[in-house]
């Protein structure tokens, strides 16, 4: 990473203001993802590699191809503050009518502020307006605070919450995004 993809931390505590944030769908490839896309593979390859082994970050990082995330079926949404990429997310078709949601992160900098909620919320109107009604997503059993997220988000977990995660691999979660307002 070179010096102006890194964000400078957050200071403790600071306040998210949307209206200093800036949505862009982007292509899979633009240098403004690979920040993101970098320090999730580290992050996956921490907390996994015991579990999966080595290696399994970049095999899940690759396990569906660039153009699955592009329009019209899915996107990939970087938000930027101040002209640095602090969080992300994208989406692909899982089913006619249901978009599966993939790569949400927040910079390690920028967490705690509310931003993968902002996240969240793009890309479930950006996946309403190409004409999804149901979101379908998984996470990590090792990431129980996106677990926790999406319980408080209004996800409907597709498993059993009192079993351990990682008996089940895995955590599956539904929700339905409601319809568009009427014009």
């Amino acid at each position: 990473m070179n010096q102006q993809t890194v964000p400078a931390p957050a200071p403790p505590g600071s306040a998210l203001n949307p209206a200093a944030l800036t949505v862009l769908d982007l292509p899979m490839d633009d240098p403004r993802v690979r920040p993101l896309l970098d320090e999730l593979a580290v992050e996956y390859e921490t907390r996994y590699a015991g579990l999966f082994g080595r290696g399994a970050a970049a095999e899940e990082l690759n396990r569906y191809p660039a153009g699955e995330f592009r329009a019209p079926d899915g996107a990939l949404l970087i938000i930027q503050e101040n002209g640095v990429s602090v969080a992300g997310g994208a989406f692909r078709r899982h089913g006619p009518a249901t978009a599966e949601f993939k790569r949400i992160w927040t910079h390690s900098a920028h967490r705690r502020r509310g931003l993968a909620r902002f996240v969240l919320a793009e890309l479930e109107a950006l996946a309403a307006r190409r004409g999804y009604r149901h979101v379908y997503l998984t996470t990590g059993p090792r990431q129980p605070e996106a677990k926790h997220l999406y319980l408080n988000t209004g996800y409907a977990a597709q498993f059993d919450l009192s079993a351990d995660p990682e008996s089940i691999g895995p955590l599956a979660f539904t929700k339905d995004l409601p319809p568009l307002p009427s014009r």
